[in-house]
């Protein structure tokens, strides 16, 4: 471990194999200062495509969950480390995607950086996070969506959970939360809280085999497309990736400043996501067409930006989106055995 530290502090990167070898050690006798020192130093020269793809690889290789081929599977999700507080933009668009049709493995975890992670608005919710991986998959071909509750799925991020916490801090595991889905992923839509890290995530994609994928900055430096000006992105169709921005008057939404998308603790973040998927118009409402729609053009469902947003609105005019939510809430309450 030394020798990687010297050479990340010194500014040199790690080769994929070296990566590789370093997060093997981490999982299995590193201490946390080890494991802190190498998130920090990581973080401090900023990270390649070739040592996130290390990494990545070595998490899913040892995932506990295993399942069958699910065609055109997606994860709609952010990085997090925006200190934005909004409110759980992701996890609500991914029910819009399933009631339009689009299967969602929405892999994620409890809050680090955030007030509440898509695993606490979905408890506050009454979803369960801890399903067997056969209810997991029952519920992805039944219901188009599911939740993977990283540390469930990946007992091997256990050693990196207490230093990420005790650290406070944006690491590499903030861009890694994302790219760990242990479903072998057609597309993916990924937020991040930096500009420049957009070009080395659609890159890291690639090296995942992700056939398409959208990797996007939102204007106010979000990990979400929001409604506040200028969101950045690049798109990465079968191995070729084209760079554009996108405001909300190009699709034919309105402006909405950061401030009026916060959100609050899990229960708030409920009460919001409830009142989108009821319909509710509003700054949250038209945040979630935005991303929502964005991920239905990536999925391929839609033909255009604006297409997918039609579609995205589709989803929760028609209830669809909705009854996604309840199924998963009707599932986790027979699970209990509540009555």
């Amino acid at each position: 471990m030394k020798i990687y530290l010297e050479k990340l502090i010194a500014g040199s990167d790690l080769s994929y194999e070296e990566m590789k070898g370093v997060t093997e050690y981490c999982i299995n006798e590193a201490t946390d200062s080890e494991i802190a020192a190498l998130l920090t130093a990581l973080q401090a020269k900023g990270e390649t495509a070739d040592e996130i793809a290390g990494i990545v690889d070595v998490i899913c290789a040892k995932s506990t969950f295993k399942t069958t081929p699910i065609l055109n599977a997606i994860d709609n999700c952010g990085t997090g480390g925006d200190k934005s507080f909004s409110f759980n933009i992701s996890t609500t668009s991914a029910f819009v995607l399933a009631g339009a049709g689009v299967t969602v493995a929405k892999h994620g975890n409890r809050s680090v950086t955030s007030k509440s992670g898509s695993a606490d608005v979905l408890e506050a919710l009454g979803v369960s996070i801890t399903l067997s991986n056969e209810q997991i998959e029952e519920l992805l071909h039944e219901n188009k969506i599911a939740f993977l509750f990283a540390p469930n799925v990946h007992p091997s991020l256990k050693p990196f959970t207490k230093v990420r916490r005790d650290l406070g801090i944006r690491t590499v595991f903030n861009v890694i939360g994302p790219l760990v889905n242990p479903v072998d992923l057609d597309t993916q839509f990924l937020g991040v809280y930096d500009k420049s890290l957009l070009p080395m995530l659609a890159e890291t994609l690639k090296k995942l085999g992700r056939r398409r994928a959208m990797v996007i900055n939102g204007a106010g430096g979000l990990d979400e497309a929001t409604l506040a000006g200028e969101n950045h992105i690049v798109f990465l169709h079968e191995g070729n990736v084209t760079t554009y921005t996108l405001r909300p008057e190009d699709v034919g939404l309105p402006y909405y400043a950061i401030e009026e998308i916060r959100g609050g603790d899990a229960k708030r973040n409920a009460e919001i996501l409830l009142q989108v998927l009821n319909g509710k118009i509003g700054p949250h409402y038209y945040t979630v067409l935005l991303n929502a729609g964005l991920a239905l053009f990536t999925s391929g469902k839609a033909e255009s930006i604006r297409d997918g947003i039609r579609l995205a609105e589709e989803s929760i005019q028609s209830g669809e989106a909705l009854k996604r939510l309840e199924k998963l809430v009707e599932y986790s309450t027979n699970l209990s055995g509540v009555v």
